[in-house]
């Protein structure tokens, strides 16, 4: 277990002293303690600056796309694979929905490109048919459907492997009685699925939650020039065109932190309303 320690000491406990930026006007070559106070300075450019509520705006409403669209897709092809019989099928299906988690992001946006890009191959398709084409890659109206439908193909898969988990410390006595008692295909799944898997759905909604301002800083990064930064500015891409790109470390900090911060509350409330539901959430 050392290493994996030594990792989260190192470069997330660790990293936690440089937040200590977002209160100064950091100039690196003074380094983190010589450069000078800001007190608030930084957050308050933040709160007043358009472009970093138009990133929050367009993080918040992709996320919660992403939680009413993707969350639920990983469960239920978990529940299709748990009730196939057939072991050596079971499995196939499993490795292959489990690929595309090991694609990378840029390789997951080059092909979405070549097959829905202007010159992709659906485009292709209807140019010789007589059609008019659409540029759905470059849309920004198309842009926010595009990334959930990018998220469901790519990690849909993997996320079942907690659920299938879960289901598979379900007794399959209690199916069986159920089914004695007239109970049929939906009402065993009301009354006994989900139930058993009930704290998993719980659990990992609330870690949802917390990462909720977190919505896949590649995946955007590598597209925000197709469809312009009023689409696909989230809080990670403006941090980084402000920090690296621009230089201004300070007030990238300030927004990186205010994620930090919001993510924190969002995990505590989310777990309080987990108690009050008698669920036993993150932590007790």
């Amino acid at each position: 277990m050392l290493p994996g320690l030594a990792y989260f000491l190192v470069f997330h406990y660790g990293a936690l002293v440089g937040n200590v930026i977002a209160f100064k006007d950091y100039v690196p070559f003074d380094g983190i303690w010589g450069s000078p106070w800001t007190g608030l300075g930084n957050f308050q450019r933040m709160f007043e600056d358009d472009a970093f509520w138009d990133a929050t705006l367009n993080t918040v409403w992709i996320a919660l796309l992403q939680i009413v669209f993707y969350f639920p897709v990983p469960l239920a092809l978990a529940l299709l694979l748990h009730t196939l019989t057939w072991s050596t099928v079971r499995r196939f299906v499993q490795s292959v929905a489990y690929l595309p988690h090991f694609i990378s992001w840029v390789i997951v946006v080059a092909l979405f490109q070549q097959v829905l890009g202007d010159t992709g191959l659906v485009n292709g398709y209807l140019g010789d048919a007589g059609l008019s084409t659409v540029d759905i890659i470059g849309n920004p109206d198309a842009f926010e459907p595009l990334v959930v439908a990018q998220v469901i193909w790519k990690d849909a898969g993997w996320g079942t492997i907690i659920f299938l988990a879960a289901l598979s410390q379900v007794d399959e006595q209690q199916y069986e009685a159920a089914a004695i008692d007239g109970a049929g295909p939906w009402r065993r799944f009301w009354h006994v699925t989900l139930p058993a898997i009930r704290p998993v759905v719980v659990l990992l909604l609330i870690m949802r939650l917390g990462d909720i301002l977190s919505v896949g800083f590649e995946q955007m990064l590598l597209q925000r020039d197709a469809v312009g930064p009023e689409a696909a500015e989230i809080i990670d891409t403006f941090v980084y065109y402000q920090g690296i790109v621009g230089g201004d470390y300070g007030f990238a900090a300030a927004a990186g932190l205010f994620k930090g911060v919001v993510g924190a509350l969002l995990v505590y409330a989310a777990n309080k309303v987990a108690h009050r539901l008698g669920e036993q959430g993150v932590y007790k």
